[in-house]
């Protein structure tokens, strides 16, 4: 699992736009997402990592048993890896990351809280 240097700024971290993982740009040049590398395939790509995240977000959530967490689940996250997520995120994925996940019957939700369930 990757870990925020105390020293890392909050404008040097960046949010994912699809699962709103918070990490140090160089973690996800490393190995990617943890949670959505498969769509997102930003693991030594900083042109990706630049289109599939953002530094514009609000509020950080620390996720420790996903399973378990109220916040987990009202948040969307409770599927995915223990670390830090933003609490809505200013952006949307690539079109091309979009049409992916419609073609596998994934429906995109954007996290910036503008569909509210």
């Amino acid at each position: 699992m990757a870990t925020i240097p105390p020293q890392a700024k909050s404008k040097q971290l960046r949010a994912c736009l699809l699962c709103s993982i918070i990490q140090h740009p160089m973690d996800f040049r490393k190995i990617g997402c943890p949670n959505c590398e498969e769509l997102m395939q930003m693991k030594g790509s900083p042109d990706r990592i630049s289109a599939c995240t953002t530094t514009y977000f609000d509020g950080i959530i620390s996720v420790i048993d996903a399973e378990a967490s109220w916040v987990a689940r009202w948040q969307r996250t409770s599927k995915y890896v223990r670390g830090m997520y933003a609490v809505r995120v200013k952006g949307r994925i690539p079109e091309d990351v979009e049409a992916e996940l419609e073609s596998r019957g994934i429906k995109y939700r954007p996290r910036d809280q503008s569909d509210q369930d």
